[in-house]
């Protein structure tokens, strides 16, 4: 963690949110990992992620996928920098994508881990969009296919490519 303070991003103009909540298969440290190290195990392109778990400091990654079906695939980066890390628990991070995601913005993304008898609840909030169809999109992306890919890929129950977001 650095020592020198940060701002957040000022999301005040900006109040479109969502938040999901789902049980997961995969336990609460198998996520934090793979929330903090290992995004292209179950998100982003193989070898397309540079990535410190640490306060503050700025990761890069892409997915490739068509915008559109029957169209080519395409590459699409993705930004930001973590918040706050607290191992097994929560991960903060700030998430700007382009076109089909935050347009620019610089969003946040809460993922709060809470063990379960067998698994996690997992409570994600993205915080920050611009307008209620960007929420919308990016709502339906990650509860219909990233995260139940993300469960899946975790333990063992599918292929490892990544969805479309």
């Amino acid at each position: 963690m650095s020592s020198r303070p940060f701002r957040v991003p000022d999301l005040s103009d900006r109040p479109h949110h969502l938040v999901i909540e789902r049980e997961m298969r995969a336990d609460p440290h198998t996520l934090y990992v793979a929330w903090t190290e290992q995004f292209d195990r179950w998100f982003a392109a193989p070898g397309a992620v540079v990535m410190t778990p640490r306060v503050n400091v700025p990761f890069f990654f892409e997915t490739e996928y068509a915008m559109e079906p029957g169209t080519p695939k395409t590459r699409h980066p993705h930004y930001g920098r973590f918040l706050r890390l607290e191992p097994d628990q929560l991960i903060e991070l700030t998430w700007v994508t382009g076109r089909g995601g935050t347009a620019g913005a610089e969003t946040v993304v809460t993922v709060e881990l809470t063990p379960l008898t067998a698994g996690t609840r997992l409570r994600l909030t993205h915080a920050g969009f611009y307008d209620d169809t960007a929420r919308a999109g990016t709502e339906a992306a990650w509860r219909d296919l990233v995260l139940p890919h993300q469960d899946q890929v975790l333990t063992g129950t599918a292929p490892a490519p990544p969805p479309a977001p």
